[in-house]
Formats: C-alpha cells, sequence, structure tokens
C-alpha cells in the first residue's frame, strides 16, 4: 500500500495536467461513470495522506491504492485501467484501486492538519488525540489517519525503530518527551521516505522494516503482527522498550 510520501510524488508528477481539460475518460470503475469527466478541466490535485484527489469545478475523484494499486503516466499496462484519463497530450492510469466521487468542500471533507506531509500539519493537536486514546497500541496510534495521515506500515515500524519504543507499549504510558518524538519523528521519517524514494534508495535506507537482525544490538528482531490493525512489526526487544 503506497504511503503518503508516495502519493506526493503522484501529485508532482501530474502537475503538467493541472488546468488542463479531459478529452476522453474511461475504465472499469463501478461507483461513477467515467464518462462524465470528458470536458473537464482539472482544477488541482491534492494529496491528504494515502488519498490522491482530482478537483475540478464542481467535484472531486478521490483514488486509494488499496494494497497493490498502481498508476502510469503517459503510458499504459497490458491490462485495463480502473480509471482513463486522456488529455490533448498525454495521458494518467489508475489500476487495482478505489475510485469514488467526493462532493462538496474538500475542506469539509478532509482535516488538513492531520497530514503529515501537508503544510497545515499541527503536532499539537497529533499530542491533542493521542492523549485521548491512552491504551491504545502505539503501533495502532501510528496508523491511525485521523492522527497520522499518511503514515503506514513501513514507516510505523521504522520511526518505532528510531525512537526507541516497543510496539507494544501503551501511549498513555509514554512519557511527554517520548510522546514528542513520536509525533516529531513521524513527520521527519516521512520526508526521509519521500527524498530516499525520489533517489530510488528507499529500501537500502530500512533499519527494521522487513530487516532480520537489529542493526544496534547485533540480534534477531521479533517479527510478530500486533494490535487491532494487525499489521507486521520489525522491533528489537533490547533497545526498544516496553512502555505499560
Amino acid at each position: 500500500m503506497p504511503e503518503g510520501p508516495s502519493i506526493v510524488i503522484l501529485k508532482e508528477a501530474v502537475q503538467e495536467f493541472k488546468g488542463k481539460k479531459i478529452k476522453e475518460a474511461s475504465g472499469n470503475v463501478k461507483t461513477f461513470d467515467p464518462a462524465i469527466l470528458k470536458g473537464k478541466k482539472v482544477l488541482d490535485f491534492k494529496s491528504w495522506g494515502k488519498h490522491f484527489l482530482i478537483c475540478f469545478d464542481d467535484i472531486n475523484i478521490r483514488v486509494h491504492f488499496l494494497m497493490f494499486g498502481s498508476y502510469t503516466v503517459n503510458a499504459v499496462k497490458d491490462r485495463a485501467p480502473r480509471l482513463h484519463l486522456r488529455f490533448t497530450k498525454g495521458e494518467i492510469n489508475f489500476y487495482s484501486c478505489a475510485i469514488r466521487l467526493v462532493e462538496g468542500e474538500l475542506d469539509d471533507v478532509y482535516d488538513w492538519t492531520s497530514d503529515v506531509m501537508n503544510d497545515d500539519w499541527d503536532p499539537k493537536q497529533a499530542l491533542k488525540k493521542l492523549k485521548a486514546i491512552p491504551d491504545t497500541l502505539v503501533c495502532d496510534a501510528l496508523l491511525d489517519q485521523n492522527i497520522f495521515a499518511g503514515v503506514g506500515n513501513i514507516i510505523k515500524n521504522e520511526v518505532l525503530f528510531r525512537i526507541k519504543v516497543h510496539p507494544e507499549s501503551l501511549v498513555g504510558k509514554l512519557p511527554p518527551k517520548k510522546l514528542k518524538e513520536l509525533v516529531a519523528e513521524a513527520v521527519n521519517y516521512s520526508y526521509d521516505f519521500l527524498h530516499w524514494k525520489k533517489e530510488y534508495t528507499l529500501r537500502a535506507h530500512w533499519l527494521a522494516h522487513n530487516k532480520g537482525t537489529c542493526p544496534r544490538d547485533n540480534i534477531p528482531f521479533t517479527r510478530k503482527y500486533l494490535g487491532k490493525t494487525n499489521r507486521r512489526s520489525f522491533f528489537c526487544t533490547k533497545c526498544q522498550k516496553l512502555y505499560t
């Protein structure tokens, strides 16, 4: 599943189509007739967490890539796209993703202060939301899109390793300083992710995610599916402290 930084990269990749009219729209999307987009001008492209948004004057399109979604810009794959948008010069194709219409003002739908890569990100709001869920495991809290929109499993594992916190720690048991580190590193690692993703070196920088040995203590990482989200966690039982 693409995480927030990957959606930011997509947003940057399609800027050439901003202000352009759609000449043809098709695909096997089930939630609306893609033909309604023909002739519409793209006013903007936005992202909120893992959501990619295409903005028009009266409606918006939301694309969620789920686990195996993908896209191409000015290229095609050898299978039918979920949504195909052709412009006078160029095209965008989306595959194996969930696409739906979002009506109304996006500001009424999305809380931009919860997007870790948005200019309106508010760390104070994140801390307030965390303090309201003291009995939540930190591995679940980091994946809560209402608090950390854009953070996915890779970022979760790497952030917890960076700040030396065990994923089964309770949010309410973290010292204030450690809680602030959690919030800060969720943002810091997201921007590191973006930089490394653009360099095609992201995997080379993983210290915990999908790794077998702790680089700090040289002992095997523990691998478990944890929390209500039941996502894979990679952690060191020696250097990542359990707060319960």
